[in-house]
């Protein structure tokens, strides 16, 4: 019986290397397989995609997910390194803050491209019957933007009225010993609201003014229904110029064109009450600055709160950064996670849409 085992472990011992080499082989097989690179036909069959940063003026991180499902993407820095390459590849052009400017040198170089699909409602920094004429669709993403820059138009209002930045630095300031009985604010409540642009984002500044028991005026190229009036308690005004002489705060909400380019100059400051407010939420050049200035220095209205500018950013020098009448924000009305978030969810159906030849939800047609 010993001899029997001892012969059996002797010929596994033989057995031993030759097996173990098979083994290894099989085991090299199995490895190589788990790290074979992923197949890149998914990536492949993407259109391309031009848009410009990750940070800066750009996108946050967190949205390119959003783009990548259906793209396969290109920063604008890498392009220029080499258009030849990408400019033939690229299908949608991603445009956010005005970034890539869509330039005819940019376009050109793109030739199948078939979208330009924007972040935000406003397209003025889009020349759309150019685009067109190459053969290009344009989008935009209203409706998702409102609510967002309606809050922002309500907190200018607010933080102007209540002058709550100035009461942020007496608390913080290492020099306050008391709190100063003598800053006070502009009621709100009970107030007049003029607004003018009563588009989606109009309407939604005019229901939370509602919430404010405050008297609603409107202008606006076309009335709206009755029962979207009576629904915020909103009196229309045909002639701009009634609202204007009426209101206490006038919240500009229209689009840039050439009609409403200097919207607001020195006529129209000058029907204001003097202890009214202009806020503005639109776009810069919808008011004439160097009018607006004059106005708050010399008491023809009461304050300004200012999300837009022209140019964006002021020069550091420029007047208006100096006035302790003026509220600047910077362009943030619809900066908020969950808006940026449909923003881009928006563009990118659009641009779908366009790739595909499926009907685009939101083409901007002139």
């Amino acid at each position: 019986m010993m001899r029997r085992v001892h012969f059996a472990r002797r010929v596994t011992k033989l057995w031993a290397p030759v097996e173990a080499p098979g083994l290894l082989k099989v085991t090299n097989l199995q490895r190589s397989a788990c790290h074979l690179p992923p197949k890149k036909v998914m990536a492949e069959e993407k259109p391309w995609a031009l848009f410009s940063e990750v940070g800066g003026e750009g996108y946050l991180e967190g949205v390119i997910g959003i783009m990548k499902q259906h793209f396969q993407l290109i920063c604008h820095k890498d392009f220029l390194m080499n258009p030849l390459e990408y400019g033939p590849k690229i299908q949608a052009l991603f445009v956010w803050n005005c970034h890539p400017s869509a330039e005819p040198s940019l376009l050109t170089s793109l030739p199948s491209l078939k979208v330009v699909a924007n972040g935000g409602v406003g397209i003025d920094h889009l020349d759309v019957s150019y685009i067109n004429s190459l053969g290009v669709k344009v989008t935009n993403t209203p409706g998702v933007v409102s609510a967002a820059t309606a809050d922002m138009a309500m907190g200018l209002l607010l933080a102007s009225a209540r002058k709550i930045v100035e009461g942020h630095l007496i608390s913080i300031d290492p020099k306050t010993t008391y709190l100063p009985s003598s800053l006070m604010g502009v009621e709100v409540s009970g107030s007049t609201l003029g607004i003018i642009g009563m588009g989606n984002i109009g309407y939604k500044i005019a229901q939370r003014g509602k919430g404010f028991d405050m008297r609603i005026l409107y202008h606006n190229r076309t009335r709206r229904c009755l029962e979207d009036e009576e629904a915020v308690g909103a009196i229309y005004c045909k002639n701009m110029d009634d609202l204007l002489k009426e209101s206490d705060f006038v919240v500009l909400a229209v689009n840039l064109s050439p009609e409403t380019k200097h919207l607001i100059g020195h006529r129209e400051l000058a029907l204001m009450k003097d202890t009214a407010t202009l806020v503005n939420i639109s776009r810069g050049l919808v008011v004439d600055q160097e009018a607006l200035l004059n106005a708050l220095r010399s008491g023809v209205i009461q304050a300004a709160a200012l999300d837009v500018t022209y140019p964006e950013p002021l020069p550091r020098d420029h007047p208006l950064l100096s006035l302790p009448n003026v509220l600047l924000t910077p362009h943030a009305g619809t900066n908020t996670n969950t808006t940026v978030r449909k923003m881009v969810q928006l563009m990118v159906e659009n641009a779908v849409a366009v790739v595909k030849g499926s009907q685009v939800p939101n083409e901007v047609k002139l």
